[in-house]
């Protein structure tokens, strides 16, 4: 499977939360071959709507009352969310823990003693002050629109708890459309501004997506949940119906086992009603560590983390790794999403391999 070489086209800046799936499925029907990717630039509710023939693909958000930027919501090409709505917008039956795991995302539990992952503005206060580090959005470069793809540059800035600057980020985001698939290819280029930086060994990272209920291992014993009139509730046993996903590794793991495994590419895939999903990150040989190590929960964590050696080799091996002053690092992933049809081993790895060459 190879996609169709793409033409940008540049259009001026003009676009997180405010539309529903329902909303979002009647804004346009079209698939196929020429789809159109516009990006518009909201800059009251501060997000730039990803849209692909007048439907809602994604949003990139950067609120100040995040304490990093996301994509939310993702969605298939048939308008169903694949990332979880708690606490955002929560959706009846999803579980209620983690609430730093908001959409997409990518962070690290350990930037120079500093906690960039678990960070979300739930922790109290006293604790978050000197403990938690937060990437600061500081401008969108630029924004393309085109036919089948459209491009967004951003600069961050990640910043310890009083406010110095350890990373600069610059981030490309590439969003395509060909068919019933969407793409979102992520370069993050991380830059030590003020002195050297540690990324110390620990399984909190880095690129990660929280995903749709449905998209869960079915599991046993209790959580804490959102019932149907949003409340959240302690149950002993979560209900497993609707409970579909399972995890399939380049390398041939599945289910639950895939957990501190390495592998090229990472399958998530089940169904959301009668659509079949395939949710996908590929890693890349660029990247440090490839092929990366996989932070992928049953309970709908989905992360690849390149730093964590420690954790998930038991000890037997520790990666600190320093980004020295004035150092660049560049992080680049590919997600793909496919609506109505589980991908192949062999369409995977055509798209893994079109992802390694073109970046």
């Amino acid at each position: 499977m190879k996609l169709n070489s793409i033409t940008l086209v540049l259009l001026p800046v003009i676009c997180c939360f405010s539309c529903s799936p329902g909303q979002q499925e009647k804004r346009g029907e079209k698939t196929g071959e020429g789809q159109k990717v516009e990006l518009i630039n909201d800059t009251t509710a501060r997000k730039v709507d990803v849209v692909v023939d007048g439907k809602l693909f994604t949003s990139y958000c950067y609120s100040d009352t995040l304490m990093k930027q996301i994509l939310y919501p993702v969605l298939t090409s048939a308008g169903t969310p694949v990332t979880r709505g708690w606490p955002i917008q929560p959706r009846p039956g999803e579980r209620a823990d983690h609430p730093h795991h908001r959409g997409m995302w990518l962070n690290y539990g350990d930037v120079n003693g500093y906690d960039f992952w678990g960070n979300s503005y739930e922790i109290p206060a006293e604790v978050r002050k000197v403990h938690d580090g937060r990437i600061v959005y500081i401008k969108t470069d630029s924004l393309a629109s085109g036919d089948g793809e459209g491009t967004l540059v951003t600069s961050s800035a990640w910043n310890d708890p009083f406010g110095k600057e350890l990373l600069s980020e610059k981030t490309t985001y590439h969003f395509i459309a060909e068919d019933a698939l969407r793409i979102i290819d992520r370069i993050t280029t991380l830059t030590a501004t003020n002195g050297p930086v540690l990324m110390k060994d620990t399984k909190e990272g880095m690129f990660g997506i929280r995903v749709a209920r449905q998209l869960e291992l079915p599991s046993k014993g209790g959580a804490v949940f959102i019932d149907a009139s949003g409340t959240a509730t302690k149950v002993d046993q979560m209900s497993n119906e609707g409970i579909t996903g399972n995890y399939k590794s380049s390398e041939g793991v599945t289910g639950d086992s895939v957990w501190s495994t390495r592998a090229k590419w990472m399958d998530l895939y089940g169904k959301i009603g009668n659509e079949a999903i395939s949710l996908v990150i590929c890693d890349h040989p660029k990247n440090l560590s490839y092929p990366t190590y996989w932070h992928a929960r049953g309970y709908g964590l989905f992360a690849a983390n390149p730093f964590g050696a420690k954790d998930f080799t038991s000890g037997k091996q520790e990666l600190n790794y320093t980004i020295s002053a004035g150092q660049p690092l560049t992080f680049r992933y590919r997600v793909i999403i496919s609506s109505g049809h589980h991908l192949t081993d062999d369409e995977i790895n055509d798209l893994a391999k079109d992802f390694a060459t073109k970046y």
